[in-house]
């Protein structure tokens, strides 16, 4: 599916988010000691920024720096001790790069500290349910949004979620979420949606949103998508979760194809090469064959 990525164009606080005719690569830095993929490994402050300077190097061109951990599961964490972990990273992070900051909260109070220290965008798994005071945060700051879906939360989310039509039943969650978000003063210009790979889904329902992510498209707002690494795959090719890239690498490539605007990545180099050859290839079917000549 080609897609016109100059349209997804987003605004966050004083700038703006472009999409140079292809995807966004959204490298993740985990400031957490529990997070699934690569959880202690940038606990310390240090460590984290270097590893947001490298992924930045490899090709990123946003990132998204988070304090809670929010695999299946995982405890809550106070909002002092995710501030503690978070903003120190997010303030020297944003000094050192270029490319836009995005704060994984659900926190209003440390969505505030992580934009005023020079964040952009908050990505909300709860899309705004979770902080009431959220809404107004966003607004008040003119910072960038990503609503995902998620049934329940971290710790219950996978608690034998089900659903009649997985894919009719997200669209009619962003739907509410999007009207909500303008009903509070936001444009549809800060808006970002996430379907939730992995968050309150079955292996199937996993792949049916992912085999009709172009049924998100019509919203008009980019499409965020996280597969990397997750648990689904890993039921899928039974690799332990430092072993599945290649089958991130298909998840990619397919949600590339299907119209994802931003890709949530933890291997930047591997899914931009990924994703430049699933875009030539997409590009290259859609153009008119030219008549051949004996």
């Amino acid at each position: 599916m080609l897609v016109d990525y100059t349209t997804l164009t987003r605004r966050a606080t004083d700038r703006l988010i472009e999409f140079p005719g292809r995807p966004l690569m959204m490298g993740v830095v985990n400031v957490t000691p529990d997070s699934f993929s690569d959880g202690g490994r940038y606990l310390d402050s240090d460590a984290a920024v270097a590893h947001a300077l490298r992924l930045v190097e490899e090709g990123a061109d946003l990132l998204d720096i988070g304090a809670e951990s929010t695999r299946p599961g995982a405890d809550p964490v106070d909002e002092l001790e995710e501030c503690r972990r978070a903003i120190p990273v997010v303030a020297a992070v944003a000094k050192a790069v270029r490319v836009p900051v995005s704060i994984d909260t659900s926190k209003a109070s440390v969505a505030q500290a992580a934009l005023d220290a020079g964040a952009v965008l908050v990505n909300d798994v709860t899309a705004l349910r979770g902080d009431p005071a959220m809404v107004q945060v966003i607004v008040r700051m003119g910072a960038g949004v990503v609503l995902m879906h998620m049934r329940g939360t971290p710790r219950t989310m996978q608690q034998q979620p089900s659903y009649e039509d997985v894919v009719g039943e997200v669209s009619a969650f962003f739907d509410e979420r999007i009207r909500f978000a303008l009903s509070c003063g936001l444009v549809q210009k800060q808006i970002v949606l996430d379907p939730g790979i992995g968050f309150g889904k079955l292996l199937e329902h996993n792949l049916m949103l992912l085999a009709q992510l172009d049924r998100f498209t019509g919203f008009g707002c980019p499409l965020l998508v996280g597969v990397s690494r997750k648990a689904f795959l890993g039921q899928l090719v039974d690799q332990p979760v430092q072993e599945r890239q290649w089958a991130t690498a298909a998840a990619v490539a397919m949600a590339v194809e299907r119209g994802a605007g931003i890709l949530r990545v933890h291997d930047v180099r591997a899914m931009r090469e990924v994703m430049q050859v699933t875009m030539a290839i997409s590009q290259a079917t859609a153009r008119p064959m030219k008549a051949q000549h004996a």
